[in-house]
């Protein structure tokens, strides 16, 4: 299951080699980034919460390390494009969707800041979140599930 094209060259050796389950080894690593950006979210909005409480409205700011994952996870999905065209696709609509969500959150929390109202979680840019785990799971780990699958569809 190498890539026809190595446009990127020893990236596309390394990340487009076949792991278990004859999947590509980016797919692993996608999902991986999807569950540490789960981390990342849930220590930003406690961040968030705690800059509200201390400082009020304009104290509250994007946390770094939750931006940096977002970033990082569009620029696989879309290096994920150049290595399986229709699965990249599917997914970097997904985390694009998911990043577009998650900057409305922020700016909601501001919102809810300013009119001096409990900080609510980020529910819409958790549940994009979750479509895009949903999918980066089925991804990487459909081989455990192909026997059967095969034997029923």
């Amino acid at each position: 299951m190498q890539p026809s094209v190595t446009l990127f060259g020893p990236l596309d050796t390394i990340l487009g080699s076949t792991a278990p389950g004859g999947t590509y080894l980016i797919e692993y690593v996608i999902l991986v980034l999807v569950v540490a950006n789960f981390v990342t979210r849930a220590l930003a909005h406690r961040r968030h919460t705690r800059q509200y409480d201390d400082g009020g409205a304009e104290a509250v700011s994007r946390y770094p390390l939750h931006t940096a994952s977002n970033v990082a996870l569009v620029l696989l999905s879309f290096y994920y494009t150049t290595l399986h065209q229709h699965g990249g696709m599917v997914l970097s609509v997904l985390v694009l969707g998911a990043v577009v969500t998650d900057f409305f959150e922020f700016e909601s929390r501001k919102v809810e800041a300013r009119r001096d109202i409990p900080l609510e979680r980020p529910k819409g840019a958790i549940v994009a979140a979750l479509v895009v785990f949903m999918y980066a799971g089925y991804q990487s780990l459909f081989w455990v599930i192909k026997g059967p699958w095969s034997a029923i569809v």
